[in-house]
């Protein structure tokens, strides 16, 4: 019999027990060695529980009988007859522990024990699906459910499957009771150490994880394949598989916490440690690029965005390892982030490609830009990741990038694409937006550069604002406007409309500066004359120089058309409006009058047009 059972909680003899057997022993003879009348009830009472126990143990002798689910009265009648047993057993350690009654009852309970084991392995396996992991973790509000509030767990998950979930709970205290709780716990961990696998397995997250060595000699398709795999995975394994698992554990052996800790680790601990190693991995794969932050990122905010249920979830003290896991699995996924950003940084700092034809959009501001907004996407992650890296030793050099360029041609130092001033304010905002205010400042930097390669400066104006206003409306149109702030925002768009004023100015100058002041003072026949020849041959200079000029924006560029039609076209309306009747067109004369204003209207609608081709013919070099 087992050591266990001498120390059972039902250690009280039968009702009435104790007043029968002094009544009787008062008046019997101390070397008495016959049956006591106590001793002839505790052989009927066996016989009685015999006759229960033996009869549904041959009934039960099917390996597919489920003795409570199938007939829930004869189950309630065999743990009724295991409590009497052990009653009655009890009795006769205390009274006659030598007796050949006690050897017949400690047969019978094992023969009870073997049935009762039968059954808890038989609702385990056979409900294996109606015991499913996410219907269990689903009824029971998740992560507050468990062990801290057992109550609710109890309450929400008998909402379902709950005659299963009794019935297993039942088996299980009248095992660990009667001192047989190392073979219930045995059937346990074996079944559903099985069914959590075989559930991991499904969602794609139990994939042999390679060696480090093996890890690094992947190609990234096949990399990308596991953490796609992973990344689909871990929602359900971390909130259905486990968090069910673990409702489930405490529920069944709610009576210990011991117990229920030392059968989830050894379920769980496992395939817990696994799970949370592979971001690991890829973390410390050395083929990483810039173009692969994106997935690094995804397996960080996996982690992070459920940190609060694995916590919950593994919060036993033998789980340390697990949690330590996963927190080294964010450190190291924040260090090949950070890695990777000062790689990008480089690469737009070490650009060799050419200005864009006509003024347009660099291919390189389109590739930055749409990256930062990506990269925005995981605004709350990027947070935590750059929160302890600080731009050091940066301003410094930029500083001195800044002041060792010149101006572009034709315009004075304060016209200077970027002044100091410009940009001191960027760096007092959060850790994210101090690193993306810095990221976008080297690219336009390299911008400015890259202007200073036009010769027409009324051009690299215009490739100054068409790059400058892409970057703002994509900063206003994504995250990135979170993440700047919508002080940013305005100051770079005033820096547009200065650039786009510099544009005109340089480019527009000298074909409105024959009108004068104000096109309606009075003046001599010759000079009216003059003046309208000298628009036209600037006018036509002009629409023929910037003719391949473009605006990729179509927003911006008909922005940027009524602008120039307030600046060139209704000074000259007025002038021609108050001086065409002086000049009639003769044949075979001059024509001093080649444009009237609807004319120029047309001529300056057809402007800035993006070719076909245009946008894409210069390459960077990413």
């Amino acid at each position: 019999m087992r050591t266990n059972f001498f120390s059972s909680r039902h250690s009280s003899p039968p009702h009435n027990e104790s007043s029968t057997t002094t009544s009787y022993s008062s008046s019997s003879s101390p070397n008495r060695t016959h049956h006591t009348f106590s001793d002839q009830m505790m052989e009927e009472n066996i016989e009685n529980q015999e006759e229960i126990i033996t009869k549904l143990e041959v009934n039960g002798g099917s390996t597919n009988s489920n003795l409570f689910r199938d007939s829930p009265q004869q189950g309630k009648q065999l743990l009724g007859a295991i409590q009497e047993l052990k009653q009655t057993m009890h009795y006769l350690i205390k009274h006659n522990p030598n007796s050949e009654t006690l050897i017949r009852a400690q047969n019978l309970m094992e023969l009870a024990m073997r049935r009762m084991e039968k059954e808890f392995h038989s609702i385990l396996s056979r409900n294996k699906h109606i015991l499913d992991l996410e219907s269990i973790s689903n009824s029971s509000d998740d992560e507050k459910s468990i062990h801290s509030n057992k109550v609710g767990v109890e309450e929400t998950t008998m909402n379902q499957n709950d005659s299963i979930l009794e019935d297993l709970k039942i088996i299980a205290e009248c095992m660990s009771a009667s001192g047989y709780s190392k073979e219930c716990v045995s059937i346990y961990k074996l079944v559903r150490k099985s069914i959590v696998d075989e559930s991991l397995y499904n969602v794609g997250v139990l994939d042999k994880i390679p060696t480090p060595s093996q890890f690094e000699k992947l190609e990234w398709d096949s990399v990308e394949i596991k953490i796609r795999n992973w990344l689909k995975g871990i929602k359900i394994a971390i909130k259905n598989i486990f968090l069910g698992e673990r409702i489930l554990c405490d529920y069944v052996f709610s009576s210990s916490e011991k117990m229920i800790e030392s059968i989830f680790v050894e379920v769980a601990k496992e395939r817990a440690l696994a799970l949370f190693s592979f971001p690991e991995l890829v973390a410390k794969y050395k083929k990483l690029s810039t173009e692969k932050m994106f997935r690094i990122l995804d397996l960080y905010e996996a982690i992070s965005s459920h940190w609060p249920e694995i916590e919950v979830i593994f919060g036993f003290e033998s789980f340390s390892s697990v949690r330590s896991q996963a927190v080294n699995s964010l450190v190291k996924l924040g260090e090949a982030v950070r890695s990777m950003l000062s790689e990008f940084e480089t690469a737009v700092q070490k650009d060799t490609s050419k200005a864009a034809p006509g003024g347009g959009l660099h291919p390189v501001t389109r590739y930055v830009m749409n990256y930062l907004a990506f990269l925005a996407d995981y605004k709350d992650s990027l947070e935590d990741i750059v929160a302890d890296w600080p731009l050091v030793g940066k301003r410094p050099l930029l500083d001195a990038s800044l002041l060792s360029r010149a101006s572009l041609p034709g315009a004075s130092s304060s016209e200077q694409f970027f002044g100091m001033e410009d940009y001191s304010d960027d760096f007092s905002k959060s850790p994210l937006g101090e690193r993306v205010a810095w990221l976008i400042l080297v690219l336009l930097c390299k911008l400015d550069a890259k202007a200073g390669l036009y010769k027409d400066v009324a051009l690299a104006y215009l490739f100054l604002a068409n790059n400058l206003n892409y970057v703002v409306t994509k900063i206003r149109n994504s995250n990135l406007g979170s993440v700047l702030g919508s002080e940013w925002i305005s100051k770079n768009e005033a820096k547009v409309r200065q650039y786009i004023s510099n544009y005109e100015r340089m480019g527009w100058s000298k074909v409105i500066s024959p009108l004068g002041e104000s096109p309606t003072n009075e003046m001599s026949q010759d000079h009216v004359k003059d003046c309208f020849k000298k628009f036209n041959l600037a006018f036509e200079e002009a629409y023929k120089n910037q003719s391949s000029w473009v605006i990729p924006d179509k927003k911006f560029q008909e922005q940027v058309k009524l602008s120039l039609a307030r600046k060139v076209v209704s000074p000259y309306k007025e002038f021609y409006e108050h001086y065409r009747g002086t000049f009639r067109r003769e044949i075979g004369q001059e024509t001093i009058i080649k444009f009237t204003p609807e004319d120029l209207g047309n001529y300056l609608s057809d402007m800035f047009h993006e070719s076909e081709g245009i946008s894409g013919s210069t390459t960077t070099s990413f």
